[in-house]
């Protein structure tokens, strides 16, 4: 679009990026031309500058319709930080500071407000909301997390429901109603609740690139696994239960593990709950566990990991509470552990339900979740299809697609399954299609005459999982349909007569047999680099403490990575930077410029001593080994170094490979150093997590390492004999 040419030139200037992502731009542009505007835009995919940059541009107030305390004041602080005036009005905010913000809007000093719909729609709030719109002007109201208005929707907010007032109250202002997902009838309820009057309706992409999504079966070693997950994987993480019994136990486990975890569920204290977010947010705590209470509020945009370790209650509630990892674009991680013990107890929560009809709705719900978790087609596929999105599959970003099987022509037996759901006049649903194919004598099917159609056993040569397994890869490839009403009936479309009439081939993925190894996981080299990265989000933490802010309002990490690729040298250099504006440039440019230099200066000095004296030893390992000769432990030279003792733990473990004199008898004991090598000779050069199974809970994993880097130098020095 060549209107508005001067958006860019605010981009920059506000938030410090060089251009939009689409459809950013086309979305700012109608909000400028006052338009009503409907945003589906998933997590992670800039929908809140969609509402804040025309804010900012257009005269008056907008005012942001937020559902928590702790999500407008995270977006308040941000806003902030790149100098805009923004502020918020709620419960947390005193009588005397509630004026003072009041008197600032009235004599129009503030561009954005955010408040909750309670405040929003008091008899209190509405005579000032009036004064605003007389004195200044109300350029628009955003509704933030518009799902919230629809009963469809998997986070149903009655207060949301009386937003249409605002309609009736100010006619001419438009409304932005925003939110990351929303099935069409979600969609449908939203324009009617809301009032929007021929919204423009924007519906970006529900695929998220940079996420990685797999499925591991819960076994008895399976925390073992998580543990190992967690070792493997830097940053913050997100660990989901069922319930608060279930969280309260595993955070007790990884902090006794030295993991740094808290629990949050609705059991805690208001009191506990804000701080322990709060610890999260800032970094003073890198997992939480919890339960979906830990929701919409959570505006963190360096999650690197999140593990359901009990089987979410629906797909779109799947979707969105994984989608809280990698909202910077950063490759995270999505695991969801599947156990039929877990559906039960979902199974027994839902049958506590008073409705039929919900409990009905609630249970197909689970049973899309089932398939999602059993499916062997690619995982975007089936995330997508739910939101009536098409995806061809082969992602190469989920275990389903870097652990390819082999595919099978199946279209005779879709012909088979289609036929029958032809036959049966397309009412009825998996189960009924299923038992008439293979031939079986129930009730039903006596009593409704289905032992006499054409169908009726033709199926028999295939197993009860393997036509199951067809019919969800049906579903999933959009060549059949099902109703969402609770009954789950299946219904043909034009791509299903398609293969009824052999113009379309069906083909379908062997179950695998095993899981891919995520393709995240870090290289040696690539930990190296990240020792500048792990400088500058120590500089971030502090300034960050200082001003009581979380790390990532300074900046993003996909900033402070390309200010380790670029290393700028100035502050002209700085600004080009992706997430550097005006306001953060003159705030944080020198002190981080300063500290790129002194590192380079420091790599350099200490890089000409390890190429004359340790060729082989990089530059990190060389750091880590000299502040293990000083006489400092594991921990200490973590903390000194701002990294975590399992990269200390690599670091001494390649040393002992590379024949330096570390001391492992400091670090392991000689009694677990022996256990440790006769299972290693057992047991050969294999992963850590088997060889901890076969050790017990008595045997960490740094441990392990370590002695197995002494194994590996002998087993190196003897076939070199």
């Amino acid at each position: 679009m060549s209107e508005y040419p001067h958006l860019e030139n605010a981009l920059k200037h506000y938030f410090g990026y060089d251009s939009f992502r689409y459809p950013q731009r086309e979305i700012i542009v109608e909000a400028l031309e006052n338009r009503d505007l409907l945003v589906i835009m998933p997590t992670g995919g800039g929908k809140s500058l969609c509402f804040q940059l025309p804010a900012l541009i257009k005269k008056g107030l907008t005012v942001v319709v937020s559902p928590l305390i702790a999500l407008m004041q995270d977006q308040v602080d941000g806003l902030r930080k790149n100098g805009i005036p923004a502020t918020f009005l709620n419960s947390s905010v005193s009588p005397y500071k509630t004026r003072m913000r009041e008197q600032a809007i009235l004599n129009g000093k503030i561009k954005l407000l955010y408040v909750a719909p309670e405040r929003l729609l008091s008899e209190k709030f509405l005579p000032l909301l009036d004064l605003v719109h007389h004195q200044i002007g109300i350029s628009a109201f955003a509704i933030d997390e518009a799902h919230c208005v629809s009963e469809w929707g998997h986070d149903f907010r009655p207060e949301y429901r009386q937003m249409i007032l605002l309609r009736k109250r100010y006619p001419n202002v438009p409304t932005w109603a925003l939110t990351a997902t929303a099935t069409e009838r979600v969609r449908a309820d939203i324009i009617k609740q809301l009032g929007l009057i021929q919204p423009s309706v924007h519906i970006a992409s529900f695929n998220r690139q940079n996420l990685y999504y797999e499925v591991r079966q819960k076994k008895k070693n399976s925390y073992v696994e998580l543990l190992d997950l967690i070792h493997k994987t830097e940053g913050s993480g997100i660990i989901y239960c069922l319930t608060r019994k279930k969280v309260e136990e595993l955070a007790f486990k990884l902090q006794h593990d030295n993991i740094s975890a808290l629990p949050y569920h609705a059991g805690l204290s208001d009191t506990e709950r804000s701080e322990n977010q709060t610890k999260f947010i800032r970094d003073d705590a890198r997992i939480m566990v919890a339960t979906i209470a830990f929701g919409m509020g959570i505006n963190k945009p360096d999650v690197r990991f999140v593990v359901h370790f009990d089987i979410s209650r629906n797909l779109e509630s799947y979707y969105q509470e994984s989608g809280r990892a990698g909202r910077d674009g950063e490759s995270s991680r999505c695991t969801l552990f599947l156990s039929y013990s877990d559906v039960k107890t979902i199974e027994w929560l839902i049958d506590q339900k008073s409705d039929e009809q919900e409990q009905m709705i609630a249970k197909q719900q689970l049973r899309q979740m089932i398939d999602y978790a059993e499916g062997t087609d690619c995982r975007r596929t089936i995330q997508l299809s739910y939101f009536g999105e098409r995806f061809t599959g082969n992602c190469g970003n989920c275990d389903n697609c870097c652990n390819p099987q082999p595919v099978e022509d199946w279209t005779i037996e879709a012909m088979k399954f289609l036929s029958c759901v032809a036959r049966c006049k397309q009412r009825f649903g998996m189960k009924h299609i299923i038992d008439i194919l293979q031939g079986r004598k129930t009730q039903k099917i006596l009593a409704k005459g289905h032992d006499q159609l054409s169908t009726y056993g033709i199926g028999k040569d295939r197993s009860l999982d393997e036509w199951r397994m067809l019919a969800r890869s049906l579903l999933h490839q959009g060549l059949l349909e099902q109703t969402t009403d609770g009954y789950s009936v299946l219904k043909l479309n034009s791509l299903s007569w398609e293969v009824m009439r052999k113009q379309r081939s069906v083909s379908i993925v062997v179950p695998p047999q095993e899981k891919a190894i995520w393709k995240g996981e870090r290289s040696e080299k690539a930990e190296e680099a990240e020792f500048l990265f792990q400088r500058l989000r120590q500089l971030r933490k502090q300034l960050a403490d200082a001003q009581s802010v979380p790390p990532y309002a300074i900046f993003g990490d996909s900033t402070l990575r390309l200010m380790t690729q670029m290393k700028p040298k100035n502050k002209q250099e700085f600004s080009k930077l992706a997430g550097v504006g005006s306001h953060k440039l003159s705030q944080y440019g020198d002190k981080f410029i300063a500290l790129i230099q002194a590192y380079l200066q420091e790599n350099d000095s200490i890089s000409s001593k390890s190429n004359s004296s340790n060729g082989d030893i990089s530059y990190t390992e060389l750091q880590t080994f000299e502040l293990h000769q000083q006489g400092l432990s594991i921990k200490e030279i973590a903390q000194q170094r701002n990294l975590r003792s399992t990269t200390i733990t690599r670091h001494l473990s390649d040393l002992i490979e590379k024949n330096q004199p570390v001391n492992l008898n400091l670090l392991v004991t000689v009694e677990k150093q022996k256990k440790i090598i006769q299972v290693l000779d057992i047991l050969g050069d294999v992963p850590l997590t088997p060889i901890k199974e076969y050790l017990g809970d008595s045997y960490s994993f740094d441990e392990i390492r370590l002695v197995r880097g002494k194994w590996r130098k002998s087993v190196n020095h003897s076939s070199k004999k």
